[in-house]
């Protein structure tokens, strides 16, 4: 399965380089949809997520600091829609492969319940950039915790819905530079983010002349696609169009790997084509 994280992030990323009112921006909003797989407690949380104004702007907000003042990579909703397909795509694979999520195997609920913690997590992990980037992690917490309230509201007894918010925070506080994920969903939302590196991702540094071994590796990542592996469950393919795009697996994918807990279920594959595409005609310090 390829995610689609090309054509329609790097279109929502041009756009934001144009200033544009609030109101121009929430009706050009990204629908956020994933494959719910006959759970319905995951599609009434879609159909929420997509009523919420509040929370896009807050996602909005957040890609303004990341992409219009910092000139970082997109963290706003292209960025999170990608996130969750990919994990929630990761979850369904060790699912299959008879890997047990944390939230089934200490509180004896459903699969479906997981998809629903891997789910909101990934929608909810970044929007502490709204507030500043330093700490955005811790940020995201506070603000993700009144409207998870909003989002799970009536779908579960007052003490379950307690464990998914506990869950959905601990995903979200675990996805920072050195967290340790304690559970299977927080390790697969961990891994989802690093994922989220194809160069659509990345093109506003780049082209804004940020000519580092992170923005230059970043435009040689064509694509990413998650499928079943033959050794492992879950086998991700990295094509890329230069070399220099190792750097984006050897140095940040296998960082965010390592201690996330899915070391044993994750194999990761590096293709090149066949000619390099050359990404600088020069560099200067």
């Amino acid at each position: 399965m390829s995610i689609p994280n090309g054509e329609e992030a790097e279109d929502q990323i041009v756009d934001s380089r144009r200033p544009r009112a609030l109101v121009d921006r929430l009706e050009r909003r990204i629908v956020m949809a994933v494959p719910d797989r006959h759970n319905p407690k995951l599609q009434k949380i879609m159909e929420r997520v997509n009523e919420d104004d509040d929370l896009y702007a807050l996602w909005t907000a957040a890609n303004v600091n990341a992409v219009e003042r910092l000139e970082m990579t997109d963290h706003g909703p292209v960025h999170v829609k990608i996130v969750m397909n990919m994990a929630v795509r990761m979850l369904r694979l060790l699912g299959d492969a008879g890997v047990e999520p944390g939230i089934v195997k200490h509180y004896q609920m459903a699969v479906q319940d997981a998809e629903v913690v891997v789910a909101l997590a990934s929608l909810l992990h970044d929007i502490g950039m709204s507030i500043h980037r330093a700490d955005h992690e811790a940020f995201s917490l506070f603000l993700a915790e009144p409207k998870l309230r909003s989002l799970i509201r009536g779908l579960y007894e007052p003490a379950e819905e307690a464990i998914v918010r506990s869950e959905v925070l601990h995903a979200i506080i675990s996805h920072r530079s050195g967290g340790k994920p304690l559970t299977l969903e927080a390790g697969v939302v961990r891994i989802a983010d690093a994922l989220d590196m194809a160069k659509g991702r990345s093109r506003i540094p780049f082209e804004a002349g940020s000519l580092s071994i992170h923005s230059v590796s970043a435009q040689a990542v064509d694509a990413v696609s998650i499928n079943a592996g033959e050794d492992k469950p879950i086998c991700v393919t990295v094509e890329l169009s230069n070399s220099a795009g190792l750097f984006q697996l050897d140095q940040l994918l296998r960082n965010k790997l390592k201690g996330s807990g899915l070391e044993p279920y994750v194999e990761i594959q590096a293709k090149l084509g066949d000619e390099e595409r050359r990404l600088l005609t020069d560099f200067s310090l």
